[in-house]
């Protein structure tokens, strides 16, 4: 997760083959040459598909080049250290997929398509650590149901990124995009700037071409956070879309994975390939009664024509470059036809406190089944905070694990005050919160700024989180869709789209129109800072 929402966000963060940092420290950035062309530079699905059918490109080939990017520019040059770990039998999964497609079996728009999974999510044979030196040897034995789907679509899993340790729960003071196990991940945009979290790795690693696309995953703003930052697509759909089983939980409430892309099309590919109903996670009984969506047919240029579009301005007035972003991006929803008013979320923040308790109560309980049933060398939440005080130098050489103990306190999921915290959170931010907003005035849709633009990397003081508008939907449960809108002296800025439950295919298609109007995304230029404009 990132943060909790923006009246929270400055005293609580939410938020052995391993290609690891030297002592998981942070570096320093330095002025570094270019790095040199990429033949598969903001590649699609659709392109890379093109050119495997017209026989001039295979998956290996492919699959060895993001491997020798890596190398070059995550590994050395601006040192990105996005990937923590690459798979060892990558290639020979993308020669299964290339003679299966000589053979003329494809498995569809994603066969022989190189992703790169969070390191948060089991995927063999590679470690699942969640940053942490804790799990730094431990290696699953089956995959994550999410990427057993990925698998069967196709995907070459070609390695997994780095992320906020513990996905940002650890404590009030972290940093994101640093664990102790992966070290500090840079943005491409400014290699002195943050990249988000929880997700941030794959956020940088997408937006510098390390491969085609990327899997995040969310509690509160950890798709849309490292997405806009990065000058992404991120899509965090509704809870009990995508399964959780296999991936290191904090909150069976909130948690789910998502699609991390360049364009809102490869997003859609992806996440038509990861939803389904999976008997293992309860949250998507609900998914298994509706029929299943390809939501590659709802990439409608048109959409907003006709469509009502409501703009969130108390979500905005943090920061100068975001307001004018916003006002630019609400002027290009109009004049592709949709009516723009204004609106409002009428509980707005008020489910603050409830987010924060339940989600320490279900740390606490859902940790503890994971590691319990995942062979994890650590069996609980308790487990992990003695191993931390143990390895203070290396674990807690930054920030401490305040929430980790406050979540360690919490008593079982019968509790009261855990249920009645539930509940309302629940019913603030979705029936009487984003449903009553969209009901109020007929709205298709809601739009806020995802993000302020990245700050400095401190580790010594921890994030200087200014604001963001993603909240109401991840504590509802609901979907949101992030899109390039601009930019803050060359740092991307992003718009997010938030809806009812279940309403992906309807935000895909408001996205894409979006996108397909403004074609706001810029690679990044991996510049050692950002470039101001000196007045005379």
């Amino acid at each position: 997760m990132r943060r909790l929402t923006l009246s929270l966000a400055i005293s609580l963060a939410l938020l052995v083959g391993c290609k690891q940092a030297s002592n998981a420290s942070v570096d320093t950035p330095t002025a570094a040459t270019a790095p040199s062309a990429f033949a598969y530079e903001e590649a699609s699905i659709a392109s890379l598909q093109q050119q495997m059918a017209a026989g001039s490109l295979t998956s290996h080939a492919l699959t060895q080049a993001y491997l020798d990017r890596i190398a070059a520019i995550d590994d050395a040059g601006p040192t990105l250290n996005a990937v923590i770990e690459t798979n060892p039998d990558a290639l020979k999964e993308a020669d299964a997929l290339d003679a299966e497609r000589k053979a003329g079996k494809l498995r569809g728009p994603l066969h022989g398509i190189p992703i790169l999974l969070k390191d948060n999510i089991d995927a063999t044979p590679m470690v699942n650590s969640a940053g942490s030196l804790a799990l730094a040897n431990h290696r699953p034995k089956s995959d994550a149901f999410l990427v057993a789907k990925l698998r069967e679509a196709g995907a070459v899993i070609i390695g997994k990124t780095n992320l906020s340790e513990w996905a940002n729960i650890r404590s009030t003071r972290s940093t994101s995009g640093w664990s102790a196990r992966g070290g500090q991940t840079k943005n491409p945009y400014a290699l002195d700037r943050n990249p988000c979290g929880s997700s941030a790795g794959t956020g940088t690693a997408i937006a510098a071409n390390l491969s085609t696309v990327g899997i995040g995953t969310e509690t509160d703003g950890s798709i849309i956070c490292p997405s806009a930052v990065a000058g992404l697509v991120g899509i965090k759909p509704t809870v009990g879309l995508v399964s959780r089983s296999g991936i290191i939980p904090i909150s069976h409430s909130q948690d789910t994975a998502g699609p991390m892309a360049r364009s809102v099309a490869d997003a859609a590919a992806v996440l038509t390939a990861i939803a389904a109903a999976d008997v293992a996670d309860t949250a998507t009984q609900e998914r298994a009664a509706r029929s299943a969506i390809d939501y590659t047919t709802h990439l409608k240029p048109d959409a907003l024509k006709g469509a009502r579009i409501g703009v969130l301005r108390k979500a905005m007035g943090y920061q100068p470059d975001v307001d004018a972003a916003f006002e630019r991006a609400a002027a290009a929803l109009k004049a592709a036809g949709a009516t723009v008013v204004d609106a409002e979320i009428p509980t707005a923040g008020q489910w603050d406190a409830d987010e924060l308790e339940v989600l320490l109560y279900e740390l606490k309980a859902d940790l503890n089944a994971y590691l319990a049933s995942s062979g994890a060398p650590v069996k609980t939440l308790a487990d992990v905070i003695v191993f931390n005080k143990q390895n203070a130098d290396t674990e807690m050489r930054y920030f401490a694990q305040e929430l980790f103990e406050q979540a360690q306190a919490k008593g079982p999921l019968t509790d009261k005050a855990y249920r009645d915290a539930r509940d309302k959170a629940r019913r603030l931010a979705g029936p009487q919160g984003i449903d009553a907003a969209l009901k109020k005035q007929d709205l298709d849709a809601l739009v806020a700024p995802s993000m302020s633009p990245a700050w400095l990397t401190d580790p010594i003081n921890g994030d200087h989180f200014t604001g963001a508008g993603y909240g109401a939907a991840a504590v509802a449960r609901y979907p949101s869709i992030t899109v390039p809108m601009g930019d803050s002296h060359g740092l991307p800025l992003g718009i997010t789209f938030m809806g009812t439950a279940w309403s992906e295919a309807r935000l895909v298609e408001l996205a894409y129109s979006y996108e397909q109007a403004s074609k706001a995304r810029k690679p990044p230029q991996f510049l050692p800072s950002v470039e101001l404009a000196e007045t005379k």
